[in-house]
């Protein structure tokens, strides 16, 4: 749909811009000022839709790609914080009372 959609729009500019200038030299110049996006389409997508992370919590492979990328660095940081408590634990000073 979004195809036939620029194609009109593309021939009625292109109309407008011939119409308001008769001479061959103008509807050349015209032609040159049409923008052609060639292979980029926005709608068409490959693949299944990607979902915010939150939407469907256990199947990361549908998440959107920055999401993807926020969680695993979650995880990573907790990780690496969590080994690092475990590993190091609480010194105390210990005081013998007598």
């Amino acid at each position: 749909m979004s195809a036939w959609t620029a194609t009109a729009r593309q021939a009625a500019k292109l109309a407008r811009l011939s119409s308001s200038k008769s001479t061959s030299a103008s509807s050349s110049q015209a032609a040159s000022l049409i923008h052609r996006r060639g292979l980029a389409g926005g709608g068409d997508h490959h693949g299944p839709p990607k979902v915010n992370f939150w939407e469907d919590p256990l199947s990361p492979s549908k998440w959107k790609e920055e999401h993807f990328v926020i969680v695993s660095a979650t995880g990573w940081g907790l990780l690496f914080y969590g080994g690092y408590k475990f590993f190091t634990g609480e010194k105390k000073d210990k005081k013998e009372e007598v």
